[in-house]
């Protein structure tokens, strides 16, 4: 009788661990599900509600200081623009008033974000401003040019760079990084010369 007791305590004991197990699945479980589900749509949300509107702000303060002070800085007519001279020996190039000038980037090549080093983005720019300064400006910074654009490239994941709108999102957070590097709303405009997913 005396083992009888013991037996039948340790049996209920048994039981209740079964069920805790049972139960403990789902419940260990509830984080890992809540996280696969909420991290997408946490994603979206700040993409749309935050990150969107916060380049869109950037690039409207820098198209309204442009031209605030855009006139003033532009090279007046008839004023050598401090480029070299053409080839053809015609002498100095002259820029009429507000008249663009363009800057090419050779190649940057990035590994693709998420790729693991398979998928590489190749791909060259030609941005544009005003001024003669513009030119010598882009020269003497276009290693610090070619830096951040390779890091704002090299962020990207695959999926990024074939949604429709990604060459425009891409021009627009270039242009914004450009400017933030140059020190002042320099670049007016963006070209996507060449673009190559491989």
């Amino acid at each position: 009788m005396a083992n009888e007791k013991p037996k039948e305590a340790a049996a209920p004991a048994a039981g209740a661990a079964g069920a805790a197990e049972g139960g403990g699945g789902i419940k260990a479980m509830l984080p890992l599900i809540l996280t696969v589900v909420l991290m997408p749509a946490m994603a979206f949300v700040m993409t749309q509600f935050v990150l969107l509107p916060k380049i869109q702000q950037a690039i409207k303060a820098s198209a309204a200081t442009l031209n605030q002070a855009g006139d003033g800085e532009a090279v007046s007519d008839g004023e050598v623009a401090g480029e070299p001279a053409p080839a053809d020996g015609s002498g100095p190039v002259t820029l009429p008033k507000g008249s663009k000038v363009t800057h090419a980037l050779p190649k940057i090549i990035v590994n693709i974000s998420g790729s693991q080093g398979t998928r590489y983005l190749m791909s060259s720019y030609t941005l544009v401003g005003k001024g003669g300064d513009f030119t010598a400006m882009c020269t003497a910074n276009e290693s610090q040019l070619r830096d951040v654009a390779m890091g704002v490239l090299y962020t990207k994941t695959i999926q990024d760079l074939e949604k429709p709108d990604a060459r425009n999102l891409i021009r627009a957070e270039l242009i914004s990084t450009f400017n933030t590097a140059l020190g002042k709303p320099a670049v007016l405009d963006l070209y996507i010369t060449e673009f190559v997913i491989q």
